[in-house]
């Protein structure tokens, strides 16, 4: 069965809203990612279902009014997913491009190994954060957990809140902003000094993500290089 459409679509510019008491996930990302796409959805009533809006490949506005579960927005690129509610594992792992905003709060994992774009958690989101982050920014309004940018190898990660600990663990490039404290650093990520640049890019950041925050009030982190290759002066670290 189709989704639930409200009114007579007459071109794809029309919202379209997808009812997950009527219709089932297959159907609304069947939708979403066919050549018929709307070019703007909303998906009601979803209840915590799983991989919702995941593999999106076109400029589409997808807006989610209520709680989602696992890897929702997953492999994102080019599309805008609005989630008002919390997200559960995995929210917009393996992103590419386009923005995913979560209005609530976000569990573990949240933008693993994503390559580009930029997730925004308005709440605190959980463990492993970035874990494996590849390019993607990430901006959290609130805490996030333990071995948050875990392995991160590219991209920003921005934290309005606390880190909890081993933040940054075998960190790569990518680099950290924190506003609030840190629990515990993990190996090889370090307190590093916030040059105007640094001030730049993340005013920005934060400008995008919607959030009145001064720069000036946030410690950056990053690596301290000493793990890229094997020294034995450095093996109780690996």
């Amino acid at each position: 069965m189709a989704p639930t459409v409200t009114s007579i679509v007459p071109d794809r510019e029309t919202r379209v809203i997808a009812d997950l008491t009527t219709s089932t996930v297959r159907e609304v990302n069947a939708l979403l990612a066919g050549p018929d796409a709307p070019a703007a959805l909303t998906i009601t009533n979803p209840r915590g279902a799983h991989a919702l809006a995941c593999g999106l490949d076109a400029d589409l506005d997808v807006r989610i009014t209520g709680p989602v579960g696992y890897y929702c927005a997953g492999m994102n690129q080019h599309a805008t997913v609005t989630v008002e509610g919390n997200a559960g594992v995995g929210v917009a792992e393996n992103m590419m491009s386009g923005t995913v905003r979560v209005r609530g709060t976000a569990s573990q994992s949240a933008g693993a190994t994503a390559h580009g774009g930029l997730l925004i958690v308005e709440g605190d989101a959980g463990a492993r954060c970035g874990i494996s982050m590849k390019g993607v920014d990430i901006v959290v309004g609130g805490d996030v957990g333990h071995m948050s940018a875990f392995m991160g190898q590219a991209g920003r990660l921005v934290v309005c809140g606390d880190a909890g600990e081993a933040l940054g663990d075998s960190l790569y490039e990518a680099r950290l902003y924190v506003r609030g404290t840190v629990a515990s650093l993990g190996a090889d990520c370090i307190r590093k000094p916030m040059r105007p640049e640094h001030l730049a890019e993340l005013t920005e950041l934060l400008s995008i993500a919607g959030f009145d925050y001064d720069a000036g009030e946030f410690t950056r982190y990053g690596s301290a290089r000493t793990l890229y290759n094997f020294h034995v002066d450095n093996a109780g670290a690996y």
